[in-house]
């Protein structure tokens, strides 16, 4: 075989491999961003707006808040504790009638302690808690992070942005679901993370029928409203 065959063989083998290696990393960022998208859901289009429509930004940010968080491990609640927990919720509930503002606040320190509870990073660092929730409970954590906004959003006594009572209405009803599913069982909620969604990653209505006991319509006026 002469020394021209030989080096074309040679160089169509290289060609071969390299479009082998690049179609290889293609599928697998391919496989990663449908796996990020999945597993995030709204989470992920929140990010993707946060970089200005840059998803390899989005996903990299995404991918190492799960090298970060992925492998908490939620403890489970004790039966007295969960009823501990959704006592104190159904009281804020109950409260905003008369004090939307203080039971706002409450929903946002309840959070914070329940999250803490399942074995969540500490309430006082919220972003950190924020990003270990948005790992496991990504269809639900934007409840927390409104109510905590509401919570936190006064500038020299006055709130910031004009929202007003129907906000904090909007806002505790949206917390409620993170809530419901942090004091659910952790097994139940795994088991049907991926069933819930959609083959676009989006979670279907959730049912309240496992927390009959909590229902809040707001059929009372809040003073302020």
């Amino acid at each position: 075989m002469s020394t021209g065959v030989i080096i074309l063989i040679v160089m169509v083998a290289v060609v071969v491999v390299l479009g082998v290696a690049v179609l290889a990393l293609r599928n697998r960022d391919a496989q990663g961003g449908r796996g990020l998208k999945r597993r995030f859901g709204p989470e992920y289009e929140r990010a993707v707006t946060r970089h200005d429509g840059d998803v390899k930004a989005a996903e990299r940010e995404l991918a190492q808040l799960v090298e970060r968080h992925g492998g908490l491990r939620e403890r489970p609640l004790e039966p007295t504790e969960a009823e501990r927990f959704e006592a104190r919720w159904a009281a804020a509930q109950e409260h905003f009638v008369e004090s939307p503002k203080e039971a706002v606040d409450e929903a946002d320190r309840l959070l914070a302690e329940l999250a803490q509870a399942r074995g969540f990073p500490d309430g006082a660092q919220y972003e950190e808690q924020l990003a270990a929730l948005a790992v496991h409970h990504a269809d639900h954590v934007q409840g927390y992070r409104h109510v905590h906004h509401v919570s936190h959003a006064r500038v020299g006594g006055e709130r910031e942005g004009g929202g007003g009572t129907e906000e904090m209405r909007e806002a505790m009803i949206e917390a409620r679901a993170l809530f419901e599913e942090l004091t659910g069982p952790v097994g139940r909620r795994r088991a049907s993370h991926e069933s819930r969604r959609d083959t676009d990653g989006q979670a279907p209505a959730r049912s309240n029928g496992h927390r009959g006991h909590l229902p809040w319509t707001f059929t009372r006026h809040a003073k302020g409203s």
